[in-house]
């Protein structure tokens, strides 16, 4: 049996944890870009398309994101394409976030009161320019808080990606653990190195959602 101080545990879950981190960003800054298109297109086309992306939305929302994961790493291989566990975690999270972020960013949008738009159109202002001067601007001063708390959402998922063999900060404890016999030792690392990034996300959305009160109050 392999003898693993504490240090070497915790040296080998902070390596493990830059991965954690790369892939929670890429799947925040993916999912919000792919979000952010989805939204103008729901809020700009017709009835039809809104459809399709409610469509969209209630999938990956409706599923476990668990499923998702395993259908973006087999599935894609049925095609032909050879996907890696880092592809297949960055393609699942990504469309994961955008459907909630969609909808985050579209309850903002909507929370805008109406006259702001009848204001922006008595300026003779085009569609594009009433969400690029007017509306976006506000909506994106409401979306802030919960955007950011989100985060925390991504953050914990990607914990899942350790069941399609990506060695993220989960699937380092495990086989830390397995190696080590020490399962609760290394597993409460693990979840301090968890609290250890999402708490201070937590703090940051909580502080922007009591600014963001204190600004309509």
């Amino acid at each position: 049996m392999i003898e693993f101080t504490l240090w070497d545990i915790l040296r080998n879950l902070a390596l493990a944890l830059r991965w954690t981190v790369a892939l929670s960003l890429i799947a925040f800054i993916g999912g919000g870009l792919v979000g952010a298109t989805l939204l103008c297109l729901r809020i700009g086309l017709g009835r039809k398309t809104q459809h399709v992306i409610g469509a969209y939305v209630g999938i990956f929302q409706g599923t476990p994101l668990l499923m998702q994961l395993f259908l973006a790493y087999f599935g894609v291989s049925l095609l032909g394409i050879d996907v890696s566990a880092w592809t297949a975690a960055s393609l699942a999270l990504t469309l994961y976030t955008s459907a909630y972020l969609v909808e985050i960013w579209r309850g903002c949008v909507e929370a805008v009161p109406r006259g702001q738009w009848e204001a922006a159109r008595s300026l003779a202002m085009s569609f594009g320019e009433q969400l690029r001067h007017v509306i976006l601007p506000q909506a994106a001063r409401l979306a802030i808080a919960p955007t950011v708390g989100f985060l925390v959402q991504v953050i914990k998922g990607t914990a899942l990606a350790s069941v399609i063999g990506f060695v993220e900060l989960t699937k380092a404890g495990g086989m830390i653990a397995n190696a080590s016999f020490k399962p609760f030792l290394v597993f409460g690392c693990v979840a301090l190195f968890y609290f250890a990034l999402c708490f201070p996300v937590s703090l940051a959305a909580q502080h922007l959602e009591r600014k963001q009160h204190g600004r309509t109050a």
